[in-house]
């Protein structure tokens, strides 16, 4: 019998986990500029390649354009993504709301339902209708989030059997954030709850001033390293060997990308697939979030530009690849299973880190894909 037991606690030990979290944020159209709801995530797994995809409409189905990891070949799993009729959806784990006994070989399916969601609808009632009707147990413990061209967003914290919704209308500076725990499940209780405050830090003077945009959210709360339990912004500090620790960029951190929706729509009259090519942009940053490279990808057959797809073996992307090679640069230390990064190959006086030669990069991506959105508004 102990030898037994030995040899299922390795089995187990052998069998590689998937670490899910994500720090995630709904932003109303009122609270941006331009008048245009966003859907932020910074995706944070140990699928540390992604690639963006079209797929095109079946009948009776929308087409979208979506985030995937670089293994899944038949794009069964979408983890972000927008559709045709201008309804966009993402995820970040939880880990306080599960209610059950539901093995762990049935859960993770997250992907999948946001692929059907991407199939199914056209708005946020839409999504809560898939909810009430998907088979139990859903196999989810996650909050996902969702926007759609009438300008409604919402959070849906939703386990095997049941959601609590928490409607964008609701949030009076237009703002809405969560991390890896679900603010209407078990107390003290999951995780990120320091990545959270981070974010809310970063972002509540610019919800008070309805200057939330996609740059700021992809090239300064990607890419800022403060700690709001210490109180200290380490960005500038040039140090050679901070803790990866509690910052909302990690060594496990994959993804960032902000999907800039359509100034909100009376009616979905109006909301024919051209109009959401032409009006959604979604703002794609692939690898190591402080040193990724953003494109403009959009709802569309050539909408996805090279960079972004999975064009490399193993379905690997071009710009992922490069960031993870930079990545590698930056965190030069490792103890155990500790990792210290180097911030100074960042971030430094001189204006050459490589966070700094990406934001002039990325920024410059911003203002002529603006451009080019505006121009046929």
């Amino acid at each position: 019998m102990k030898k037994l037991l030995i040899l299922i606690l390795w089995v187990v030990a052998a069998v590689p986990v998937t670490a899910l979290a994500c720090t995630s944020a709904i932003v109303a159209a009122h609270a941006n500029p331009s008048g245009r709801p966003i859907l932020w995530k910074h995706r944070d797994t140990s699928n540390v390649d992604n690639k963006v995809e079209y797929v095109p409409p079946t009948e009776g189905q929308f087409g979208y354009v979506a985030l995937f990891n670089a293994a899944d070949a038949d794009l069964r799993e979408a983890w972000m993504g927008v559709n045709d009729a201008g309804f966009a959806v993402m995820n970040t784990a939880s880990y306080n709301i599960k209610d059950d006994k539901v093995p762990a070989k049935k859960m993770d399916k997250e992907g999948f339902l946001m692929t059907r969601a991407l199939r199914q609808c056209r708005t946020v009632d839409d999504f809560r209708k898939l909810l009430d009707n998907y088979p139990r147990p859903m196999g989810v413990e996650a909050n996902f989030g969702v926007i759609d061209a009438l300008g409604n967003g919402a959070f849906f914290e939703t386990n095997n059997h049941s959601y609590v919704v928490y409607d964008l209308a609701d949030a009076p500076d237009g703002l809405l954030i969560r991390t890896n725990y679900s603010h209407s499940g078990r107390k003290g209780e999951g995780y990120g709850h320091v990545r959270e405050a981070n974010a809310e830090c970063l972002l509540r003077d610019f919800a008070a001033d309805a200057a939330i945009t996609p740059e700021l959210l992809t090239e300064k709360v990607s890419r800022t390293f403060y700690h709001d339990s210490k109180k200290e912004d380490y960005t500038l500090s040039e140090n050679r060997s901070l803790l990866d620790d509690d910052f909302i960029p990690r060594y496990k951190s994959t993804a960032t990308v902000a999907i800039e929706g359509c100034i909100p729509e009376s009616t979905l009259d109006s909301v024919t697939p051209e109009y959401v090519a032409d009006q959604y942009i979604m703002w794609t940053g692939l690898g190591y979030p402080p040193v990724a490279r953003i494109k403009a990808a959009r709802c569309r057959p050539d909408g996805v530009p090279d960079g972004l797809r999975g064009s490399r073996p193993g379905g690997h992307s071009q710009l992922c690849d490069e960031a993870k090679t930079i990545r590698d640069k930056v965190f030069t230390i490792k103890s155990k299973d500790k990792r210290y990064i180097d911030i100074s190959k960042l971030y430094n006086s001189e204006d050459s880190g490589f966070a700094q030669k990406a934001v002039r990069q990325n920024l410059e991506e911003y203002r002529k894909e603006k451009a080019v959105r505006d121009e046929v508004e």
